[in-house]
C-alpha cells in the first residue's frame, strides 16, 4: 500500500523531471542526492563508464546523506522541488 509521503514524493519526482525551469546545478546534485538516497538507501553505487567528475559529484553528494533514512530522504526531496518549484 502506497503511503501518503510516497505520493507526495512521486508527485515532487513528476514535478522535478517534468519543470521546463533551469534548475542550478547545486540544487540538481542535491535532488539526486535525496532521491537516491530515498530509493536506494546507503547502497551506493558509481558508474566509472560515464563522465566520470561528473558522476563523482553525484557520488559525494548522495555519499554525504549516509545514514539519513528513506522517510527523512523524502522529506527532504519534498521540500526542496516545494521551495524551488511552486
Amino acid at each position: 500500500m502506497i503511503s501518503n509521503l510516497d505520493e507526495l514524493f512521486n508527485e515532487a519526482f513528476r514535478k522535478a523531471s517534468t519543470t521546463k525551469q533551469q534548475l542550478a546545478p547545486d540544487v540538481l546534485l542535491r535532488l539526486y542526492a535525496y532521491y537516491k538516497q530515498a530509493t536506494r538507501g546507503d547502497n551506493f553505487s558509481f558508474n566509472a563508464n560515464e563522465d566520470d567528475l561528473k558522476n563523482a559529484f553525484k557520488f559525494n553528494a548522495w555519499a554525504q546523506l549516509k545514514g539519513m533514512n528513506e522517510e527523512e530522504a523524502k522529506r527532504s526531496y519534498i521540500e526542496l522541488v516545494n521551495s524551488i518549484l511552486k
